[in-house]
């Protein structure tokens, strides 16, 4: 039945508690309407009738008696309780958002009623925070997170009531694990701040209410270091609005979990728009990633792109035609651009391969650096190399040197060089593991590690090795120069640590 008031004499609590319990309804109601009648501002009225309204709105919780089920809720709404009705404000938060995840199992692609439900609510006193009003949020953020109404809601609702379960992860019954509604929420918020072109080819941004969000983002990145997605939304905001200088803080550490999803580098490149190689780099390194070829399509286009104006057409015809075969493969259409590339002289005469990868491979120690450009760099001394096991000894100082396999980041690197290196962590000395490892030019550093040599040599009797001063020349340098004792002799010296004597000294090289 839907409400209605009648004048009936007022009878007491208890007997319309009873009428509840036995499941007269209708008659409960009737009485608990006529005692309110008797005395409207009377608080206790008010509650009696509340839990009849409450107990009809339970029985009629279900898509089907949805409008029914409103009806219940705007009579509640007429009675003006206020936040002293805790218990029955905490059983509404169930019934609400049961009904929120009935109307998306129903119909998921019918946002309205949700819209409708979250409407009928606004002005409750809810308990926040607290479990029934987090199950509240569960169930709207279900309907409306695709929708234009989710900002409202979300503001309406307030992150800042999420309790400590809801940054944790929750587990369905077959054991997969879902991410954390917290982490779901400001997701979805993110999005919805993102610039979206609008039905006249303009883009709606609020760069107001962004301003306001960002601060809290930017918290939950800080104190949920395993939450994945936060930090990209922060960086995409932060692009948006064009703070630049800081959106690599924000990205690089999400960029470093995701770097083999072909995508991350893409986002990656954004930064950097104006500085074309980096950017290429990026696109190199997303390239090299192993995806679904047809998620590539795009990317590949905008590479052969740059590849055309490089003049580097034999890669540039690789990459249309792993893009062509793509697209038909899946049916897509071919874009205009790309048949005209096809049609063109350039595309006749150029030979193209299976793959760029070996060619891709020649920039990604550039992407490697930017990946983790927020780390600090070390300047390396380059003390010998063997090239058959692509393995360098270097020296930063005397408290730190070692060795590390150079052939990711290096094609070719000789004793003597010096190398800005990006080292993970690990120990003083020994093999070290790295991030990034690139030539550069420091003169100052270098002369630190190289000095000239002067003198006669001396070669002791019945040995393979010699000296110059206090300069150790290794066997292999004695018979390549047929150094003999006395003979006068000039050169360099590389510093260099000698770990049978566990001590620092000179040798020629």
């Amino acid at each position: 039945m839907t409400p209605s008031f009648q004048n009936l004499i007022k009878v007491p609590a208890k007997e319309i508690k009873e009428l509840r319990k036995s499941g007269n309804l209708e008659e409960a109601l009737i009485l608990a309407k006529s005692e309110l009648e008797a005395d409207p501002e009377n608080i206790w009225a008010k509650r009696n009738l509340s839990w009849v309204l409450y107990d009809y709105l339970k029985l009629n919780n279900s898509p089907e008696n949805y409008d029914v089920f409103l009806s219940w809720l705007d009579v509640i709404k007429d009675l003006e309780l206020t936040s002293e009705e805790r218990i029955l404000f905490e059983q509404l938060c169930w019934q609400v958002g049961k009904m929120a995840f009935g109307l998306i199992k129903s119909d998921p692609t019918n946002h309205l009623k949700g819209i409708r439900l979250f409407e009928s609510i606004q002005s409750f006193s809810f308990p926040m925070p607290s479990e029934a009003y987090s199950f509240l949020f569960k169930g709207f953020h279900k309907v409306l997170k695709d929708t234009e109404s989710y900002i409202e809601f979300a503001d309406w609702w307030g992150f800042g009531n999420f309790i400590p379960e809801d940054y944790q992860k929750d587990r369905m019954p077959n054991g997969r694990e879902i991410m954390a509604i917290a982490e779901q929420a400001y997701i979805a918020y993110s999005k919805h701040l993102l610039p979206k072109r609008n039905e006249s080819g303009n883009f709606d941004f609020d760069r107001e209410k962004v301003d306001e969000f960002l601060p809290l983002l930017s918290e939950i990145v800080d104190n949920y270091p395993d939450f994945q997605y936060p930090a990209y939304f922060e960086a995409k905001l932060l692009l948006a609005i064009g703070e630049r200088e800081n959106v690599l803080e924000s990205l690089l550490p999400f960029a470093r979990k995701k770097r083999n999803d072909f995508w991350v580098w893409q986002i990656l490149a954004e930064p950097f728009s104006e500085e074309p190689e980096k950017v290429f780099a990026c696109y190199c390194k997303a390239l090299s990633c192993r995806s679904p070829e047809e998620m590539l399509v795009s990317l590949r286009q905008k590479m052969a792109g740059i590849l055309i104006k490089k003049n580097l057409f034999n890669e540039a015809k690789t990459e249309i035609e792993l893009l062509i075969r793509a697209r038909k493969s899946k049916g897509f259409n071919i874009p205009t651009v790309v048949t005209n590339w096809q049609s063109s002289e350039w595309f006749e005469s150029a030979k193209s391969s299976k793959s760029n990868i070996k060619f891709y491979a020649t920039y990604t120690p550039m992407a490697d650096a930017i990946l983790f450009e927020d780390m600090p760099e070390d300047l390396v001394f380059v003390e010998n190399v063997n090239t058959q096991k692509k393995i360098l000894n270097f020296v930063v100082s005397e408290f730190k040197f070692g060795f590390f396999k150079y052939d990711r980041f290096l094609s070719k690197v000789e004793a003597g060089d010096t190398l800005k290196v990006r080292f993970q962590e690990g120990a003083s000395e020994g093999i070290h593991q790295i991030y990034s490892a690139v030539k550069v030019e420091d003169e100052a550093f270098r002369n630190q590690f190289i000095k000239e040599v002067s003198g006669k040599v001396n070669v002791p009797n019945g040995k393979a090795f010699g000296f110059v001063d206090d300069v150790f020349i290794h066997p292999s340098l004695v018979a390549k120069y047929k150094l003999s004792d006395g003979l006068p002799f000039t050169g360099k010296a590389i510093k260099s640590y000698n770990s049978g004597k566990k001590q620092w000294g000179w040798k020629l090289f």
